[in-house]
């Protein structure tokens, strides 16, 4: 048997592995540009900020909000570059973009010039969550896709958790340097890795296309396993072929794509409105009053580095139980514990202000389940199953217009959760993201098929009422009979 890199076997997942691991580095860079904004704005507050001048809580707010404004539009613009150009180079061209944040941050320290490279960033945020998943998908088996696809919440994690620590122990121009070998390094690397063989498949490269995934699963080009997965995605283009050139259209015109796009638009909402963006916010305000006379104390900074732990705990179990228990088991799951949750920091806020005893942990737990249960199962989810329900034509378009969905919601959240909580109370807004958690766990043991290890074609039969079904079998019944009777 064929050996890779002197140890591995023939058909070992190693190549999906490391080229996993690349398309998702910056994903890891996107989560430290996040992760910048809290030990930096800080410092760039306080009286010790390296301009000189303090940052305005104006002028702060400005710099952080600034990604999800351009992020909106970007989704788009990464969908038509993946699709035109291809997975590949759109990678390149975020790590570029990339490289031109860090690289206006240490040229500048005026308020343009961090406003207009946060904003720029916002390019490299879209490119994350639309093409970053797409690429892992379209390189992976159906036995290790799951698992694989959860690598991207990892990364986005994992580099929010670097930031915060490298945020503690270095200087402001070294942290910037740091950040800026990110994309330089995926620059690098990069080099080396295949296109999409879906991609590769559209253009016409069809020996190019069965090289490459060849090279993916580890195995010889005219192995059959090999020739079997080009000539499925071959099937699936030659599909999409035949409907509507324009992709919502096309969507429109089928009753079960229209099943698949409102899946895929509930998860991505599900996911944003789940409470963890506002707990996040909340979380300084959340540790200081639950510490009140426990002794707990802890600063900005290390409430920001428990929460990032806590996120990267989650993330790092996710790649298990997506494939194992799979991935409707998984989000229902996280989804009706993180409303729990919700609810339960909801009725401490309710209790409180009844003046009834209430331990000072609950608050804490429940803010660290929603957080360990949004990087457990909601994100991950919600990503790959929108990324498993669509065929190659649509599938960049509906990741596009989901994360501008998510994006919008997270960006009002951001805007309006204080003006909110300080009108009707925290318990009010709690209850409400415990309320969408418990509802959409409904809502996905209901309508939402499970997608581990299955086609599109398996998929889409699930997606069918029993009356559809019904009438397809009385039509192929009614075409065998026509056969036996000619």
């Amino acid at each position: 048997m064929k050996k890779y890199y002197l140890i591995f076997s023939e058909g070992s997942k190693i190549n999906q592995i490391i080229c996993a691991v690349l398309i998702n580095l910056p994903v890891f860079a996107y989560g430290a540009c996040i992760g910048w904004m809290s030990p930096m704005g800080l410092l760039l507050q306080s009286k010790d900020s390296p301009r000189g001048t303090p940052l305005t809580d104006f002028e702060i707010s400005w710099i952080a909000s600034a990604p999800y404004l351009t992020c909106i539009p970007a989704d788009y613009l990464m969908a038509i570059l993946s699709d035109k150009f291809g997975r590949k180079h759109t990678l390149f061209f975020m790590s570029a973009v990339s490289f031109a944040c860090w690289t206006i941050k240490l040229s500048s320290m005026e308020v343009w010039a961090f406003i207009l490279a946060r904003a720029i960033f916002g390019i490299t945020m879209a490119g994350a969550y639309v093409t970053c998943p797409l690429y892992t998908k379209e390189i992976s088996s159906a036995n290790v896709r799951g698992m694989l696809g959860t690598l991207l919440i990892m990364s986005h994690t994992s580099g929010n958790l670097f930031l915060y620590i490298i945020g503690d122990i270095l200087s402001y121009r070294t942290i910037l340097w740091v950040c800026l070998t990110l994309p330089t390094l995926h620059l690098i690397l990069f080099l080396m890795m295949p296109e999409s063989p879906s991609y590769l498949i559209k253009r016409g490269e069809t020996e190019e296309a069965i090289r490459v995934m060849a090279w993916l699963r580890c195995r010889k080009e005219d192995d059959p396993l090999v020739i079997s997965e080009v000539n499925q995605i071959k099937k699936e283009q030659l599909k999409d072929e035949e409907s509507n050139g324009f992709v919502l259209k096309a969507i429109c015109q089928d009753k079960i794509l229209v099943r698949a796009f409102i899946i895929a638009i509930v998860l991505a909402l599900a996911r944003e409105v789940c409470g963890s963006i506002p707990v996040l916010n909340f979380a300084g305000e959340i540790f200081s009053m639950s510490s009140e006379g426990s002794g707990l104390v802890l600063t900005p900074n290390q409430q920001a580095m428990a929460l990032g732990a806590v996120q990267v705990i989650g993330a790092s179990m996710a790649s298990f139980p997506v494939e194992k228990a799979g991935r409707k088991p998984l989000f229902v799951g996280t989804a009706f514990v993180s409303g729990l949750s919700m609810c339960a920091l909801a009725s401490w806020f309710v209790a409180r202000e009844y003046a009834v005893f209430t331990p000072a942990w609950i608050p804490v737990v429940a803010l660290c389940l929603c957080i360990f249960c949004d990087a457990l199962g909601l994100q991950p989810v919600s990503v790959i199953v929108t990324g498993e329900i669509f065929s190659f034509k649509y599938r960049s378009s509906v990741m596009a217009i989901t994360m501008s969905a998510a994006g919008f919601a997270a960006f009002v959240q951001t805007l309006f959760f204080k003006p909110l909580v300080n009108a009707v109370g925290a318990h009010v807004a709690f209850y409400f993201f415990g309320a969408v958690c418990i509802v959409t766990s409904i809502y996905v043991i209901l309508k939402v098929p499970e997608t581990k290890q299955r086609i599109l074609e398996e998929i889409y039969e699930d997606l069918k009422t029993k009356k559809e079904k019904k009438l397809e079998r009385e039509q192929m019944m009614a075409i065998e009979a026509a056969k036996v009777d000619v």
